[in-house]
């Protein structure tokens, strides 16, 4: 289990760390060298599809792997209706069964393994303690 701490360090200014001695800083929109608190979402989203699929990738194919994830909000824009992430990778060299193999492995690994974006489909209850 994950325990990851956010503690205010100055007015709109935040850290995040987890029990492994990472960090990275968090704050409003704007902020300079921070993420927002959605711009973590994203990256996790992402960043759990890209852990996710990494070895499938990199074992058929040459280069990098780019995973991107983005902010589809309400119209009110306090709410996400939708966290596309899209995965970029080299297919040039793979032949249209290799594709669809690769393809069909990756979405089926990310849809059964990628702890977020299952997640983010369920809607887990997230309640809220506050002292007293």
């Amino acid at each position: 289990m994950s325990n990851v701490e956010v503690r205010r360090v100055g007015e709109h200014d935040f850290v995040a760390t987890n029990d492994r001695g990472a960090s990275v800083r968090v704050g409003r929109k704007g902020a300079e060298g921070a993420f927002t608190p959605v711009e973590l979402l994203l990256a996790a989203a992402a960043g759990c599809a890209a852990v996710t699929a990494e070895t499938l990738i990199t074992r058929r194919v040459d280069g990098g792997l780019v995973a991107r994830a983005d902010d589809v909000r309400s119209a009110g824009g306090h709410e996400l209706v939708s966290v596309p992430v899209a995965l970029e990778y080299d297919i040039s060299r793979l032949d249209e069964e290799q594709r669809a193999a690769l393809e069909a492995a990756v979405r089926r690994a990310i849809d059964q393994l990628c702890t977020v974006t299952r997640t983010i489909k369920n809607a887990p209850p997230t309640p809220l303690t506050l002292p007293g």
